[in-house]
């Protein structure tokens, strides 16, 4: 991606309440310097060539992790288009309320939103995502469906045979380590929770106090946090969160995946119910932690000598196993498509961008820009992935092919955020495994009718 300086900015940058950020962004020097390697790719140019939005203005809500998507995503718009697009960002546990507020009172401020697949059937009851299955189905040459990486095309975007969005960044976690730390205490990479729980405590009882711990836990009482770090264990002893359409929350499986987690959180960085995404990254890149459960671009910043201290000292591998599962299912933490708003004055432009945001060029073209926070959802840029990221390909081509999703009904929402409530008071001390498992269970039933 080509290098721009602070002095090349042409956008307009102001931030609201709430952390909400706003970034404008015109035709002129910055875009043309952020679109060169789309504008080099002939198959994209000849993508967006007929279009002219000259004079129109374009709207985008973007998850506050991707805001190094913006420049990208706006300046490419805006080179090729010829409109003004602003992207403004939104805190991750924000997203949903903020879409549903902005269509239901009317007010209807953006064209295009980014979204959380869990949150996307509640947005369609709401009447949030446009229905652009037709659109699809218009440019299938074009978007080509099938090189969508596994189950994310229809996870993400499918709710009752009709189609909302396309898919933007394909999240699962993997498990990175500090070399260093593990052989400080003579510590291989854990194959299990088991072995998970005795590292960290090895690192932390040898290394705390030089201020570093065996374990970095991200367990802020937020469902995209804590849920993950839950479904991760999930996956490992074999669980899921529903069988046969009923939640299974009690089952040994589930229960288990909820002590390995309160087993571990003694030994991980005080403290786990405040750790979260940004305040584990630079830790974990500081050198503080032996470990990390964490999206896959955390591979790419921590080989970054303008971020890292652990250049060359980190590893990579699956989650670890448990219950006598000798199958990785690693779960689909997260995972983000862009959607056009129902209230959007203009969707030929709003579905254009979405359209641009989740095409095989574009896509390469943030994937492999470590500012970014996007993952791979294109099977035809895993190659490029590999070669920009060697250190981790195979590990994240594999497990983002076969992630397990969340539930994705309308009242997911709802539903992570008990199991969120009950965990949370399981790490407060205030509840055992077993206890919280059973009053998540409880609160799934009374949701689901």
């Amino acid at each position: 991606m080509t290098k721009v300086t602070k002095n090349d900015l042409k956008g307009i940058e102001k931030k609201d309440e709430g952390g909400i950020t706003r970034r404008v962004f015109t035709r002129g020097a910055l875009s043309a310097a952020l679109a060169a390697p789309l504008l080099a790719n002939p198959a994209f140019v000849r993508q967006l060539q007929a279009m002219d939005f000259s004079g129109k203005k374009l709207t985008v809500m973007i998850n506050q992790p991707h805001a190094g998507s913006i420049d990208p995503l706006s300046a490419g718009f805006a080179e090729l288009t010829g409109a003004t697009v602003e992207g403004v960002t939104v805190p991750y546990d924000q997203l949903r309320a903020q879409a549903t507020l902005d269509v239901v009172s009317g007010t209807n401020s953006y064209d295009v939103f980014e979204y959380f697949y869990v949150d996307v059937e509640a947005m369609v009851a709401d009447n949030v995502l446009a229905d652009v299955t037709d659109r699809i189905e218009a440019a299938k040459d074009e978007i080509d469906p099938d090189d969508f990486i596994g189950s994310l095309y229809d996870t993400y975007t499918l709710v009752n045979g009709r189609r909302y969005g396309l898919p933007y960044d394909g999240d699962t976690h993997v498990l990175f380590y500090n070399q260093e730390l593990l052989d400080s205490v003579g510590a291989k990479p854990p194959k299990t929770w088991d072995d998970y729980a005795a590292v960290a405590k090895a690192i932390t009882e040898k290394e705390q106090a030089n201020g570093k711990y065996g374990a970095l836990i991200m367990a802020k009482q937020i469902p995209i946090i804590l849920c993950s770090s839950y479904a991760n264990r999930l996956g490992g002893h074999g669980g899921n969160f529903m069988e046969n359409g009923a939640p299974s929350l009690t089952s040994d499986a589930a229960i288990a995946a909820a002590q390995s987690l309160l087993d571990a959180a003694p030994h991980a960085a005080p403290t786990p119910l405040e750790t979260e995404f940004g305040n584990s990254i630079p830790n974990f890149l500081g050198g503080q932690a032996g470990m990390i459960e964490f999206w896959t671009d955390m591979g790419t910043w921590a080989e970054d000598p303008g971020q890292s201290k652990i250049v060359g000292k980190w590893g990579v591998v699956p989650m670890p196993l448990g219950s006598g599962n000798t199958v990785h299912r690693p779960a689909m933490n997260a995972g983000f498509g862009f959607g056009a708003s129902t209230g959007s004055k203009n969707l030929d432009m709003s579905w254009e961008f979405v359209k641009m945001a989740s095409s095989k060029e574009f896509h390469l073209s943030v994937l492999t820009n470590n500012k970014t926070g996007v993952d791979p959802t294109r099977t035809s840029a895993i190659p490029a992935y590999k070669e920009f990221a060697p250190k981790q390909g195979d590990v994240v081509e594999k497990a983002i092919s076969d992630a397990f999703p969340w539930p994705r009904n309308p009242e997911s929402p709802e539903l992570m955020q008990a199991l969120t409530d009950e965990l949370g008071l399981m790490l407060s001390g205030s509840k055992s495994a077993e206890q919280a498992m059973a009053d998540a269970q409880a609160a799934w039933e009374k949701i689901l009718g």
